[in-house]
């Protein structure tokens, strides 16, 4: 009998047997059809002071560059898929008293939009990292993420780790080939052929629940919450960003060199995520030489943002250490 060929590590959603290529603009689709919003509109809300936007790798990006600039070593924190800087506010008021701390928006979210040559493959959101630093003047820092933050944060130190001081995975990608589920927006964001439809369509309902699956007690979500993540998904070129990153996503390659990470590492995870579970968290521990491995037993896959006083204070011991 012939074996079963091993799968690859691309997110292969539940398939639609028909897909339709594109939407008539002029049929309403029962109120779901959503036009984005127009940029200048979102800047005025959501990249209000210090924010700021820098001309990188052909994009503006939008950036935010806090705390004290003598800081020999700063903190550099990246967000997940379909979020923003923004999930990391309540860490850098915590932190930008006494460091220097640095958030941005990844290519394809957030207000820094579109990759100009549509590209989402982890190899590149590493080199606009490395480039990020080159351009802040940042020799060496401590490297943060979240999510897909997270999986880019590793690989950068896999790639320079002579520029990592030390090393912050929170609810970290990148494990696994497989997440052990994925929430409503990324699921039709990955079907096959979704992305002139998800260019066109977004419910507010779809946000909404996405936003829930993400976080382990959903009543900590608020209105500006679901507000920040839904306008910011209307960023022209986002959604269209979305699909094609589901269709470049490859996670679990290079999981057999994480012992090659020497840097001190805290592992920050929710016990309630439902992406990304706490065996991969114990996996990340026992891989990485001398990491600590910090869980919370009621937050979901985004810690950081449910419940930034907590989680920042084992962040700081950490630091302190």
């Amino acid at each position: 009998m012939r074996a079963a060929p091993r799968p690859s590590g691309r997110i292969r959603p539940p398939t639609m047997r028909q897909m339709p290529q594109s939407i008539d603009p002029g049929v309403d689709m029962f109120g779901l059809l959503q036009a984005d919003l127009p940029l200048d509109q979102l800047r005025s809300r959501w990249a209000p002071a210090p924010s700021q936007f820098i001309a990188l790798m052909g994009m503006q990006v939008h950036l935010r560059d806090e705390g004290p600039r003598e800081d020999p070593s700063p903190i550099v924190l990246i967000h997940g898929t379909a979020a923003s800087l923004h999930t990391w506010e309540g860490w850098v008021d915590a932190l930008k008293p006494t460091r220097r701390v640095v958030t941005m928006d990844l290519p394809g979210f957030g207000l820094t939009g579109p990759n100009p040559e549509d590209d989402y493959h982890l190899d590149t959101y590493v080199r606009f990292v490395l480039a990020l630093l080159d351009r802040l003047g940042i020799q060496r820092c401590v490297l943060g993420g979240n999510s897909l933050g997270g999986e880019i944060a590793w690989h950068v130190g896999l790639a320079a780790p002579q520029r990592i001081e030390r090393l912050i995975l929170v609810d970290a990608a990148g494990y696994k080939k497989w997440p052990k589920g994925m929430p409503l927006g990324f699921l039709l964001a990955a079907l096959p052929g979704s992305r002139p439809i998800i260019e066109r369509v977004l419910p507010r309902f779809i946000v909404d629940s996405s936003t829930r699956f993400v976080y382990g007690e959903p009543s900590r979500i608020t209105a500006a919450i679901n507000d920040r993540y839904y306008q910011l998904a209307l960023r022209p070129g986002n959604r269209g960003a979305l699909a094609r990153r589901f269709r470049q996503v490859n996670m679990g390659e290079d999981t057999h060199r994480l012992g090659e990470l020497r840097m001190p590492t805290l592992i920050v995870w929710g016990a309630r995520d439902r992406i990304f579970g706490l065996g991969d968290a114990r996996g990340f521990q026992k891989a990485i030489p001398g990491s600590r491995l910090q869980v919370y037993d009621d937050l979901g896959h985004v810690p950081q943002e449910e419940d930034a006083a907590r989680t920042v204070r084992d962040v700081q011991a950490f630091l302190a250490a």
